[in-house]
């Protein structure tokens, strides 16, 4: 599992028109992220509209990244949800030979207390499959503390890494300071990338590092590398845009920056809708900046 570190993306599911799942353009993303030095791939995370699609949709987009990815980056697959004992079912009836962990976001809606939690995580590992921990609360409405993120950590071996994106940067610190060795965390904010790998983090699962997997995945060896004061320009540069593509929910903004880049078609799928006239022009406006 050494090499989930580094920038892995959360890909977005590229849809036509008519809202059905547009793979040219998945092709297109896939190889523009190994061709500029992408990590690893997450695959129907969150930030792919998964709740959206059906169980044939997932099925196909799967099938079709791992065909296109071509084992040349390490896969994570997302399986998550707030009934346990689906996801559960979910993890062990599915083929997981491609890839090199699941990601499973704490429940959410339900709100369970830190014991609920802690059990939740509890059933995932003793399926025996590695797991990432994924603790988004402003998602969830419900915070993964550091303290049951380390318990787990110390408990399970296979529960191996957090995906951290607590909206207080003191957890990160509180899990880096006191986690085994073993135990690996991730930023799960693209805007703490830097700070977070520079105090002992292993990188980020990024949205915005699918839209510039250059820029990030440099700024994330530079900071692996120590050289602080270059990274942090490429930070400071990709400040603005990152909180735009934010603005008006996720992945409405980084679909129209993979869109005026010719990657994808900006189509979402409801509950969410694409994003404004006025968030549009900003983003293009930071973009030309970036260029």
């Amino acid at each position: 599992m050494g090499q989930l570190k580094g920038v892995g993306v959360a890909l977005v599911t590229p849809f036509n028109e008519d809202l059905s799942v547009d793979f040219d353009s998945l092709t297109k993303l896939i190889d523009y992220n190994i061709d500029n030095g992408t990590s690893f791939l997450v695959v129907l995370g969150t930030t792919a509209e998964a709740a959206t699609l059906s169980k044939e949709e997932k099925d196909r987009a799967v099938a079709h990244i791992t065909k296109i990815n071509n084992n040349r980056l390490p896969l994570v697959l997302g399986i998550g949800g707030n009934n346990t004992a689906e996801v559960v079912k979910q993890i062990k009836e599915t083929d997981l030979s491609d890839f090199d962990a699941v990601l499973s976001v704490s429940p959410y809606y339900n709100k369970p207390n830190q014991e609920g939690l802690y059990q939740h995580y509890k059933a995932l590992a003793e399926t025996g499959e590695k797991i990432i921990i994924y603790n988004v609360p402003g998602r969830t409405g419900q915070n993964v503390e550091a303290s049951t993120t380390l318990r787990l950590a110390n408990e399970f071996p296979n529960l191996f890494m957090v995906k951290e994106a607590a909206p207080n940067i003191l957890q990160y610190f509180d899990i880096l300071r006191q986690k085994p060795e073993h135990f690996s965390l991730m930023s799960g904010d693209d805007e703490y990338t830097l700070p977070v790998t520079l105090a002992g983090g292993d990188g980020v699962i990024s949205v915005i590092g699918q839209a510039y997997p250059k820029k990030f995945s440099t700024m994330v060896e530079l900071a692996r590398k120590r050289e602080v004061d270059e990274a942090y320009k490429i930070h400071n540069s990709l400040v603005e845009i990152t909180r735009l593509i934010f603005a008006e929910g996720n992945p409405c903004g980084v679909k129209t920056i993979l869109a005026e880049k010719g990657l994808i078609k900006n189509y979402v799928r409801l509950p969410l809708v694409p994003a404004s006239e006025t968030l549009q022009e900003k983003i293009k406006k930071e973009m030309q900046k970036l260029s």
